[in-house]
């Protein structure tokens, strides 16, 4: 395996966070509270149905949404943390390197490609 350049990958890692923290402030600043809230307390009852319906599914969406933000910074952050720690490149389940190239497509990646397959079951 080539010498990963880390310096270079913890700078993407790092533009990548800022990218996703300003992404799920975005969703957060979007719906600070409840529907209720956002459409006011009686308006979710005097609302046709398919009003209704709509603002449930895009708040469920920005909510899903969120939640892979979340988890993509929690892998962000895990990743940063092996840099520190050195242990960057290695695979977590095998001790493997991954392929510098697998790094430059997800550098918060864990898994070498043979075990990551295993993982989804292909």
């Amino acid at each position: 395996m080539s010498a990963l350049d880390t310096d270079r990958l913890k700078q993407t890692l790092l533009q990548e966070r800022e990218r996703v923290q300003a992404a799920l402030d975005n969703i957060h600043d979007d719906h600070p509270g409840t529907i209720s809230d956002e459409t006011g307390e009686d308006a979710v009852y005097d609302n046709h149905l398919a009003d209704t319906a709509t603002e449930t599914y895009d708040r469920e969406l920005d909510y899903t949404l969120g939640e892979n933000a979340e988890h993509v910074l929690g892998e962000i952050d895990s990743a940063l943390e092996r840099i520190e720690q050195g242990t960057y490149g290695a695979c977590t389940r095998c001790g493997k390197p991954i392929a510098p190239e697998r790094l430059e497509a997800r550098p918060w990646a864990t898994l070498d490609i043979d075990c990551q397959r295993q993982l989804e079951g292909r």
